[in-house]
């Protein structure tokens, strides 16, 4: 059996589906670092079940999935098979090729196939049991493994060599067997406690079974008496049911008519009702009117006093406005003497300009004539001696030239002096004109900052006014709507009070019992005063206590005779009383399942309070009544327990027992239990209105405070913007006069920047003209001094014309300077001239503006001064129309006054009548009370005979028997019945059937025991006889791989000594292995001494001693030998190579001497980046090369 193929599709970084095909002998598998190769040998240990993704280098087992790169898109599977050569059938199948496959999906589902058939994982573990292929044998030999078999825990190499020794799958068998015996003795012991608990129950349960029998017997019997009983009542009760309904119905009438009569006093009275409500709406109307009047009466002296402050605001406004008139004339008068005083100097200046210009044109016509000499003279010498002539003529141009040139150079520098002070002025000027402006926009930011602030003051107060003001008028609707909120809750209080004090709503009786209460102490009061009640339950539990929610409940009996004789004395009427230390409850509600049932809200008495001592009183009217949420849910619920509750709805409704239902509108709902709950709601809203009302009157003063103060404020915040406003402009002023000064002074540095540049210029080309002059005056002097004799004698007529033309020159150049210099002064006094026209006309401006302000402010004053007459006249106007309101109010008061009267004797009229409607109402209560009682009666005869034996009152007649006619003798024989059935005590109808079932169960258990016990035995003799199988194969084998070690180590080392120990006194099948290492030349040594190549090759010594031993089919090595030396890695390839006989290589490695050994090579690279693929031997060695 070999390792034929291995095909990898999506696993790790096989992106690609490669499928490796393998030979006997070695194959190796080389490849630059990182390129893939170990994902070979994690490829193989996963197919053959490897669950740990730490093993295989991962962090969870999806990682085994390819997961993309830059260019592929991660794959959703990933499948590895292998397929192993089976001809020598070694695997334990009928096949001559085998193929194991696992394939994992990105969901999380995997699957395991055996030639193509899903199989389990624990199929595969068992196909290679005793092979050595495996994740947990020594086929698959990873890089961290080498030193784990070294350096682990003696106890932790024991698997491998369980492995070698063949034993695995017998202990696996073992370990199987101890979960069966386990499982098997768990078993056991259950049995055995329900056997027991068996035997306990048999002996009881068959007495039980024997009572049952004879309680059913009894039970037969007294069903048919009580059938009987229950036809003989159920006659009589229907009779008298007969009999009340008709006395109902003529009280009923009685009730209708007097009713009738009620009704229409009730109209009477509500028309008179109506016309007060109408007559009080129009007294608050005309108070509202004449409140609102003085209101805006208030508001208009408000507005009166804001124009007077506006007024008085305008007049001081108009005082600065002809300061500032004044001002402003004297500035003009200062402009117009400024203007006069720079035009002479213009005048002035233009006649000195003239006379300048004059001089300069005399000058340039004698420098002409001078000129004219000098060429004359010049001409008659050349004449006369050319040669002579030339050199002279050449040697007094270039002298020309350079006279020319120094008188440019000093012209240049007179005017280049000139700019410099002009500068010099200008810039003592411009510093000047910036401190002034530096200051006027300090003083300009600090006045504007004022003004912000001022604005902001301004801003925020208005704000804070307008807020205010809306808050005021707020609490004023408020206040209003307070006010006749708690006038109405008031007057409804005191209304509701009177009533509860005077039990209005109460039988007369009733209330000639409760005026007694203070003279008898013992009068605890009535059951509606006794009782609190939520507001949400007050119908249903109204509807609950029926008539006796107007029971009078007293301490003892004796107090109740006491005023029953009093009712007596006075013929006063009747009333029921309930003496709390005679009633007591009725019972438990014995339906307990029913209160889980859906829209059941409790038992009436759980949703009521009471007061310590009246526990018993609550349970005594309502402990056998259920609330329910509505009728739906009751009428379910009653037909799911056979009509046999009496349940009371939300609404009002009630459901008896029997199945009568009672419902419908209320005619007079008096509301018992709710007033005391209402009265004490009013008095809380009444008290929480009044202090309300008084904390928004104090919130409404405090207000109006605040306001005044606000508007006081604002006054003085307009003042001081006006004053600011006026501050603002004259700096902005000044500051507009500084710039346009500076925008001047700007012009004027930009001119001299301009003739600097010029004189620059003109300094250059001088310079360059210089040098030229000299290279020519170098030249000539040569000539010089030839006819220096010649030119002597011409040289004074000649230098007397040039000094003439030099002087000549000069003056004619100051001449220049000085009109240049004038003409400037003539400029600079036009601009002088415009600039004082601007300013001139600015104040004319601003005096238009200052007195167009006077004229509209005295405009304003006067219309304000109009406006507060017409506001007197408005006051005046409202002052009238409140006298008018008022005579009207008094006028509504008297005939209020006179409706009350007319009220007040309907009130007691209609109270006749109402108390006799209550006394009908009550007799008609009271018949339909003894009728519920008879329904009720009825209703629970028929409940209990559905209850007890499933039977209505049609199949009852069925029963009847003409001999159980007496009903005193079947209540007698019923009696005697129960008596027996009392006497047999708690009886369980069950057992009967519960005998025979549970004596059935005894007898198969006993039969399950029994197997259980020869399990038990057979299962110890399994293990018993593996452990002894175990213990003798791994003692021999044992030895043989101490043997092959030995020898593995002195071939692998060239000498030394191998040695396996097993740690003493444990138990050979579980005992840890220690590996003893000698070196040749070295001692014995403990492992953890050796060197890191001594470490590799011991285990490598080991793994080929077991390889030796007990062969497996392949075996892959991946870099075991990393860690060798050149000449161990020859000797490791060596002893490969021998042990290929039995076994079939597969090695990933890095070494060429293994490459060496190796009959075959794959190689792997990433020629695409994150993919592994298959390449030629040539392309890996190239790769290796570098």
């Amino acid at each position: 059996m070999y390792l034929k193929n291995i095909e990898v599709y999506g696993f790790k970084s096989f992106a690609q589906k490669i499928n490796f095909e393998f030979h006997n002998g070695i194959t190796g598998i080389v490849g630059p670092n990182g390129s893939g190769k170990s994902n070979v040998g994690d490829a193989v240990r996963w197919v053959l079940g490897e669950q740990s993704a730490k093993q295989l280098r991962g962090g969870n087992m999806q990682d085994v999935i390819f997961s993309g790169t830059e260019n592929r898109k991660p794959l959703s599977y990933a499948s590895v098979s292998i397929t192993l050569d089976n001809s020598d059938h070694k695997l334990p199948v009928d096949y001559q090729e085998v193929t194991v496959t696992r394939r994992l999906y990105r969901s999380g589902e995997s699957e395991y196939l055996m030639n193509g058939s899903h199989c389990r994982l624990k199929d595969i573990q068992e196909l290679f049991y005793d092979t050595g292929i495996g994740k947990e044998g020594y086929s698959i030999i990873g890089q961290g493994q080498i030193d784990k078999i070294l350096s682990g825990k003696p106890e932790e190499r024991r698997e491998l060599f369980d492995e070698a020794a063949g034993i695995v799958k017998f202990k696996r068998r073992k370990n199987t067997t101890l979960k069966k015996l386990e499982e098997e003795k768990q078993n056991l012991v259950r049995v055995t406690d329900i056997l027991s608990e068996l035997d306990r129950q048999l002996g009881p349960l068959e007495k039980q079974s024997e009572t049952a029998r004879k309680y059913l017997e009894q039970k037969e019997r007294l069903k048919e008496r009580e059938v009987n009983l229950f036809l003989q009542e159920m006659e009589e009760i229907t009779a008298s049911l007969e009999e009340k309904e008709e006395k109902s119905r003529l009280t009923r009438g009685q009730l209708e008519e007097t009713s009738a009569d009620y009704e229409k006093v009730k109209v009477e009275y509500e028309e008179l009702e109506g016309k007060l409500e109408n007559l009080n709406q129009k007294i608050d109307q005309a108070r509202e009117r004449m409140q609102q009047d003085a209101l805006a009466r208030q508001q208009l002296e408000g507005q009166i006093e804001i124009l007077k402050e506006q007024i008085h605001s305008a007049r001081q406004n108009e005082e600065h406005y002809r300061e500032r008139q004044k001002t402003i004339c004297a500035d003009q008068k200062s402009r117009s003497a400024q203007l006069e005083q720079f035009r002479q100097e213009q005048e002035e200046l233009k006649g000195r300009l003239s006379g300048i210009r004059r001089q300069q044109k005399e000058k340039e016509e004698r420098l002409s004539q001078v000129q004219e000499q000098i060429e004359s003279c010049s001409q008659a010498v050349e004449e006369g001696k050319n040669e002579i002539i030339e050199v002279l003529n050449s040697r007094i141009n270039t002298k020309g030239k350079v006279q020319r040139f120094d008188t440019m150079m000093e012209q240049i520098n007179i005017r280049k002096a000139q700019l410099n002070q002009q500068k010099l002025s200008l810039r003592g000027e411009e510093q000047q004109q910036q401190k002034d402006r530096e200051e006027a926009q300090a003083r300009h930011q600090k006045i504007e900052e004022k003004i912000q602030k001022l604005r902001a003051v301004q801003e925020d107060k208005g704000q804070e006014l307008q807020r205010l003001q809306g808050q005021l008028e707020e609490e004023k609707k408020q206040f209003e709507i307070g006010s006749t909120t708690y006038h109405r809750e008031e007057s409804r209080l005191e209304s509701l009070v009177n009533l509860t004090e005077r039990y209005e709503g109460y039988g007369n009786s009733i209330r000639r019992v409760m005026e007694q209460k203070k003279k008898v102490p013992g009068i605890l009061g009535v059951v509606a005063d006794l009782i609190q009640v939520e507001k949400d339950y007050e119908i249903a539990i109204e509807t609950a206590l029926g008539g006796s929610i107007q029971n009078i409940v007293t301490d003892h009996e004796q107090t109740a005779k006491q005023m029953i004789e009093f009712l007596k004395r006075n013929r006063y009427g009747r009333a029921t009383f309930l003496p709390l230390t005679s009633i007591e409850g009725r019972g438990e509600f014995r339906t307990r399942e029913a209160l889980q049932e859906p829209g059941v809200l409790g038992i009436a008495s759980d949703l009521v309070k009471v007061g310590k001592g009246f526990e018993n009183l609550s349970r005594y009217l309502l402990g056998r009544t259920l609330v329910v949420d509505h009728m739906d849910h009751a009428i379910a619920i009653g037909k799911k327990y056979r009509h046999s509750l009496r349940m009371v709805t939300l609404e009002g409704e009630s459901l008896n027992p029997g199945g009568s239902m009672t419902g419908g509108a209320f005619r007079n709902n008096s509301n018992l239990l709710g007033r005391r709950r209402e009265i004490e709601e009013l008095q809380e809203a009444v008290k929480r209105l009044k202090t309300e009302m008084a904390q928004l009157q104090n919130s409404m003063e405090k207000n109006r405070g605040r306001r005044n103060q606000l508007r006081d404020d604002l006054t003085e915040l307009k003042e001081l913007l006006q004053e600011e406003y006026l501050r603002e402009n004259t700096v902005r002023l000044q500051l507009q006069k500084i710039e346009e000064k500076q925008q001047e002074m700007q012009k004027s540095y930009e001119q001299m920047k301009r003739e600097g540049t010029q004189i620059l210029q003109q300094i250059r080309e001088v310079e360059e003209n210089r040098m030229a002059i000299s290279a020519e005056l170098e030249a000539s002097q040569k000539d010089e001094k030839e006819l220096e004799a010649f030119i002597e004698s011409r040289q004074k007529e000649l230098e007397e014309w040039q000094e003439e033309e030099s002087a000549i020159s000069h003056d004619l150049e100051q001449i220049r300077m000085d009109a240049s210099a004038m003409a400037q002064k003539t400029e600079f006094a036009g601009s002088n001239i415009a600039r004082v026209k601007r300013e001139s006309q600015a104040l004319e401006e601003e005096l238009l503006v200052v007195e167009q302000h006077l004229r509209e402010d005295a405009k304003d004053v006067t219309e304000k001064e109009k406006n507060i007459e017409g506001i007197r006249q408005k006051i005046q106007e409202s002052r009238e129309k409140e006298e008018t309101q008022r005579e009207q109010t008094e006028a509504f008061m008297r005939e209020k006054e006179q409706t009350q009267e007319v009220h007040k004797s309907f009130f007691d009229k209609r109270d006749e009548l109402s108390g006799q409607i209550s006394l009908l109402d009550k007799e008609l209560f009271r018949l339909n009370q003894q009728v519920e009682k008879l329904t009720e009666s009825q209703e629970q005869k028929i409940s209990y005979m559905w209850e007890e034996y499933e039977i209505t009152p049609n199949s009852a007649k069925s029963y009847r028997k003409e001999k159980m006619q007496d009903g005193l003798q079947l209540k007698k024989e019923i009696g005697e019945i129960k008596e027996a059935i009392r006497k047999l005590g708690n009886v369980n109808v069950n057992a009967i059937e519960d005998y025979k079932e549970l004596k059935e169960r005894h007898t198969f258990l006993s039969g399950q025991y029994q197997d259980l016990v020869e399990a038990e035995a057979s299962l110890q003799s399994i293990i018993q006889e593996l452990d002894e199988g175990m213990r003798k194969q791994f003692t021999e084998k044992f030895k043989e791989i101490q043997k092959e070690f030995d020898k593995a180590f002195k071939e692998l080392f060239g000498g030394g000594k191998g040695t396996l120990e097993l740690i003493e006194d444990e138990d050979i099948l579980e005992a840890g292995i220690r590996i003893i290492s000698q070196p040749p030349g070295k001692k014995l040594q403990n492992m953890m001494q050796l060197s890191g190549g001594e470490k590799a090759l011991t285990a490598i010594a080991l793994l080929f001693a077991i390889q030796n031993l007990k062969p497996s089919p392949f075996c892959l090595l991946d870099e075991i030998e990393a860690a060798l030396d050149d000449s161990n890695v020859g000797r490791f390839a060596g002893y490969l190579k021998k042990l290929t006989k039995n076994t079939q290589f597969i090695i990933i490695t890095h070494r060429r001497g293994t490459m060496g050994a190796a009959d075959r090579l794959y190689g792997i690279t990433m020629q695409e980046k994150g993919v592994s693929t298959l390449v030629s031997v040539d392309l890996v060695e190239k790769d290796l090369d570098k």
